[in-house]
């Protein structure tokens, strides 16, 4: 058994659904506060002082010292497997590139799909294993991770195997979404459905046979995939038994938010040009909002209208979206405090979108996502006294200690 004590502020939502409108901001906060952890699951919660009952069993105490205790972070849309990096792009963006202009000329994905299908599974693996660790050090305890850097048969697959790898061998949860569809690689220039077809047809049962993946993903954007390309994609997939999630709205609003609700996605990720009929569609489809600021920030771009969905109801969850290209860093935490200030999201909003929202994101919400008796013991003490101290300290790592599953991993 584990006891955490000395909780300063225990903070956490509670319940296995995704907050939102008014409930995204509905956190309950105990007061000098105390966990029980027996075989990774929590057992029993108390406040204002008192010890758990068992609490004398317990054969590994933690003195939290009087800080902030919360759920373990969820980062719910990354591509952290990859080869190469593309810090050469730099000075292309400073010169007023836009991401679309280098993808044209074939940088960006397409520059990173070339490192990928050098590198072996080997090195793919050590890579993103480091990857992980790191996450691991701000407080994150799962992770979403999506392909779309093979865009062929062997290399997709390739990527796949890795996430499983990391699942398997890693210090967190990985859950792999298939994203074939991220780009039209160079071999079928200007035949775009023909690449589709191909990914229907032989990657995707490949990826449902084996199960590598759990989701599939689409980038439904101007001069990549269109509404019609990626509503074929992701309904074979979902034909196929796995969940959708899009890449939509992200630089131009052709659709793809719209598509989200139509279709009833988990997610739809980016929107940032989503406008009210893409909003519309989601709240009633039932679509959560994985948003991502640190993109935003790194390509100039203005930030998703994060106020405006919580209005309308729609669960916001917050991720990084390290990938190679647009968004190079993997610190949730400063995703958070960009949440805080561009989004305008309270902190109690900030920790249900990277919590509860984001574990409902990747089909985890009955065992993650809230500290809750029953529930997995995923959990962070803060060297912070309170949310508004975390999200305060951009930039900073403020994660005192980690706990993965019950076990101190940092």
């Amino acid at each position: 058994m584990l006891l955490i004590k000395n909780i300063g502020t225990l903070q956490t939502p509670v319940g296995s659904f995704a907050h939102g409108g008014e409930k995204q901001g509905e956190n309950l906060k105990l007061s000098n506060a105390a966990i029980l952890v027996e075989n990774g699951i929590i057992k029993e919660i108390t406040s204002e002082g008192e010890l758990p009952q068992n609490a004398a069993l317990a054969d590994a105490v933690i003195d939290a010292e009087g800080r902030l205790v919360t759920p373990g972070l969820i980062d719910c849309h990354t591509h952290m497997v990859f080869g190469g990096y593309r810090q050469r792009e730099i000075p292309l963006k400073l010169k007023g590139a836009g991401y679309l202009d280098i993808l044209k000329a074939g940088g960006g994905i397409l520059d990173t799909v070339k490192r990928t299908r050098e590198a072996s599974k080997e090195a793919l693996f050590e890579k993103s294993m480091a990857f992980l660790y790191e996450m691991l050090s701000l407080g994150v305890t799962t992770v979403e991770s999506k392909s779309g850097y093979g865009l062929d048969y062997e290399n997709e697959i390739k990527q796949l195997e890795v996430n499983k790898m990391m699942d398997e061998k890693g210090p967190s949860e990985v859950v792999s979404t298939f994203l074939g569809a991220h780009a039209i690689p160079d071999e079928y220039k200007g035949r775009g459905d023909e690449y589709i077809d191909m990914l229907c047809q032989k990657v995707l049962p490949e990826v449902v046979k084996r199960g590598l993946a759990e989701y599939i993903d689409v980038f439904c954007e101007d001069g990549v995939f269109d509404v019609k390309q990626s509503e074929k994609f992701l309904k074979a997939g979902i034909d196929a038994g796995l969940k959708a999630r899009i890449h939509a709205d992200e630089i131009e609003e052709i659709g793809g938010a719209v598509l989200s609700g139509e279709i009833g996605a988990v997610s739809a990720e980016h929107l940032i040009a989503t406008g009210e009929r893409g909003m519309a569609s989601m709240a009633k489809g039932g679509v959560i909002a994985d948003l991502l600021p640190a993109t935003s920030f790194y390509l100039n771009k203005t930030f998703a209208p994060a106020r405006r969905m919580i209005e309308l109801g729609i669960p916001v969850a917050i991720a990084s979206d390290f990938n190679p290209g647009s968004c190079p860093s993997l610190n949730l935490q400063l995703a958070m405090s960009m949440g805080y200030i561009k989004y305008h999201m309270t902190p109690e909003e900030v920790l249900s979108a990277v919590t509860v929202n984001a574990a409902c994101s990747v089909g985890r919400e009955e065992k993650i996502g809230t500290l809750e008796v029953g529930k997995q013991a995923d959990i962070v003490i803060w060297d912070a006294p309170d949310m508004e101290m975390l999200v305060y300290r951009f930039g900073s790592n403020m994660a005192k200690a980690v706990i993965k599953k019950g076990e101190v991993v940092r």
